[in-house]
């Protein structure tokens, strides 16, 4: 028996695929569970449509993500912290700081969590900054760290 599956089921499949299961495992346990749906024309083509608008939407996302990474390559963050001696800083500087840098400076709005420093940064100078934007796009964020006066 042909069903579409509603969630993840183990050693079947994942949620949205048609599978093929034996008609007492349907009848008895994936459809008293809601677990399934019989695989009719309408769950079929109700399957379809979500598909179709779940690549919609990734398609966007991706895009998106594309023109963040192009606007990424204009942007100097100019952030300032104050010193210590020899031109270290007191702390570092966060990811946390980067993200608002680029929201206060530039209006372009990254997750801190998306920021990714090989290691943090202690010292005054211009620094380049990893962005992993999701769905293989990377960008370059430019930070320079300035004294504050």
């Amino acid at each position: 028996m042909k069903v579409i599956l509603q969630q993840d089921v183990k050693g079947q499949g994942k949620k949205g695929q048609m599978v093929e299961v034996s008609e007492g495992y349907a009848r008895n346990f994936l459809l008293p569970r809601k677990m399934a749906v019989p695989a009719t024309a309408d769950a079929i083509n109700t399957m379809n449509l979500k598909e179709k608008a779940k690549k919609a939407e990734e398609a966007r996302q991706k895009a998106l993500a594309e023109e963040t990474a192009e606007k990424l390559k204009e942007c100097q963050v100019k952030l300032t912290a104050r010193a210590g001696g020899n031109g270290k800083l007191f702390g570092a500087v966060t990811t946390k700081e980067i993200s608002e840098g680029l929201m206060k400076q530039y209006e372009i709005d990254i997750p801190k969590q998306k920021l990714v420093l090989e290691e943090p940064i202690k010292a005054f100078g211009s620094y380049q900054v990893k962005a992993r934007l999701g769905f293989e796009v990377t960008a370059t964020v430019y930070v320079s760290v300035f004294e504050e006066k």
